[in-house]
């Protein structure tokens, strides 16, 4: 199983899956300021799983507020779902999300070799 780490340093956070750390840049949105206070309170695991060989979505156990929009995703970005998933896309996909960041420093190749076929636990964290 692979290992996600998200480290919250101001609007940025660094993304971290086997061995392999990704800078992301936070949207500015309600969903985003409120995952950053369940931070503050401890680490959050989320078990992800593929979906469509274009994502890995795994549930928070809680729910965030959302401001979901129709967008057209693209490898890096990370969204939440029906108030309470967390999905990281490693292809292109339309829906209805709220956006919560973008990894800024991987191509899709990158993005589908780190994190490989089938299941993987995501922590995220604050230093």
């Amino acid at each position: 199983m692979a290992v996600l780490n998200v480290h919250a340093e101001d609007d940025n956070i660094k993304l971290t899956v086997n061995n392999t750390t990704f800078d992301v840049e936070l949207e500015d949105n309600s969903a985003t300021s409120e995952l950053i206070k369940r931070l503050h309170e401890g680490n959050i695991t989320i078990n992800a799983k593929d979906y469509g060989n274009f994502e890995k979505v795994g549930d928070l156990g809680f729910s965030l507020p959302t401001s979901d929009e129709n967008i057209e995703t693209s490898p890096g970005d990370i969204v939440l779902y029906q108030s309470n998933q967390i999905s990281l896309f490693y292809e292109s996909h339309s829906w209805s999300y709220t956006k919560i960041g973008k990894i800024k420093n991987a191509t899709a190749e990158e993005l589908a070799d780190v994190l490989g076929s089938g299941d993987v636990e995501i922590v995220l964290s604050m230093e």
